[in-house]
């Protein structure tokens, strides 16, 4: 980890239906040779733990995968059942959707950055919407956790409009994702 980054643990969110990819599991679609789950666990390289909200695939790195109660139970289940089934305890949390390619390292470092003083940061298109990538502090989050009978479908946004988050604005193809065949194909082109 580099010298100043304050202590993490990581959320890769890999649990969707995939429904625009016919149901394809996103963690192991290929893109320039790798899979987007490499691709994500290379973003978090520098987390000190790692859990992955998804079916179980092989990795190089070691992580804990975990599947959210009811499966499928959407992005705040899926945060919340991976923040529980983390062994330690993080002054911060970083949260990425595994079909988000080109996030990297840096663009974790410069989340956890823009946090500091605030509740987290969160990845912001050019549009200013917010992306499934944003670093929180895991304390406020567990102030906002609405308990298990209420995490089931809910969207992210349930948890991040109660907290005071900094927009990032995302550098280059870094807000970038994969919900269809057509935005792979267009990725691979670019």
């Amino acid at each position: 980890m580099e010298p100043g980054l304050t202590s993490f643990a990581a959320i890769v969110l890999a649990g969707g239906r995939a429904t625009r990819l016919g149901g394809a599991d996103k963690a192991t679609i290929e893109l320039g040779g790798r899979s987007l789950l490499e691709r994500a666990l290379d973003a978090v390289v520098d987390a000190a733990e790692v859990v992955v909200v998804g079916q179980q695939v092989p990795t190089e790195r070691p992580v804990t995968f975990v599947v959210e109660d009811p499966q499928h139970g959407g992005p705040v289940a899926g945060l919340l059942t991976g923040r529980d089934w983390l062994f330690g305890h993080y002054p911060w949390l970083a949260v990425l959707a595994v079909d988000m390619p080109f996030l990297t390292a840096t663009t974790v470092r410069r989340l956890h950055d823009a946090a500091v003083g605030h509740d987290g940061a969160v990845l912001v298109d050019p549009d200013l919407r917010r992306q499934l990538a944003f670093v929180v502090d895991t304390a406020r989050l567990a102030e906002v956790d609405p308990g298990l009978e209420a995490r089931h479908g809910r969207p992210v946004s349930m948890l991040l409009d109660a907290l005071d988050l900094v927009s990032v604005p995302a550098l280059g193809r870094e807000h970038r994702d994969v919900d269809s065949w057509t935005d792979l194909r267009d990725l691979a082109d670019d």
